[in-house]
């Protein structure tokens, strides 16, 4: 029986390490979102400057300015949608820790028992020697 928990445990560190790397991911993805908002950010404020100096190319800039408006909203939404992904593969993890936790204290509880048991055992074997050599000794 115990082999199946070790099994188990296995398995449930798996799981784990999966979740980890899930989030790890997101957690990356969420890491670009963020460079790319960014650059957009220095990009808008590096054509509002060339639009306030040069009056010619200030006519280009409603165009960039409606693109760049509609970039950040995407962003944002991609933003809050990786940090929503983000807090359930959080629960998601911590719960895979948990689990695997019980798991292996209840494998340390088995241990325990059977540590105990064989001390016992062993307890008895010596005790059973010596008292034979001490009845042998009487007897001579």
């Amino acid at each position: 029986m115990s082999s199946g928990l070790h099994t188990l445990i296995r398995l449930h560190k798996w799981r784990l390490d999966e979740k980890r790397r899930a989030l790890a991911e997101l957690q990356a993805l969420a890491d670009k979102l963020a460079q790319d908002t960014a650059r957009l950010e220095r990009e808008i404020l590096a054509e509002q400057e060339i639009a306030r100096s040069s009056p010619e190319a200030s006519f280009g800039y409603g165009n960039f300015a409606k693109q760049a408006i509609e970039r950040r909203k995407r962003l944002a939404q991609s933003v809050a949608q990786v940090e929503h992904q983000i807090a359930e593969a959080t629960e998601e993890m911590a719960e895979a820790f948990q689990e695997l936790k019980r798991y292996e204290l209840a494998q340390e509880g088995r241990d325990r028992r059977e540590d105990a048991k064989r001390k016992t055992r062993e307890n008895a074997a010596l005790d059973e020697v010596a008292l034979s050599g001490f009845t042998r000794r009487r007897e001579h």
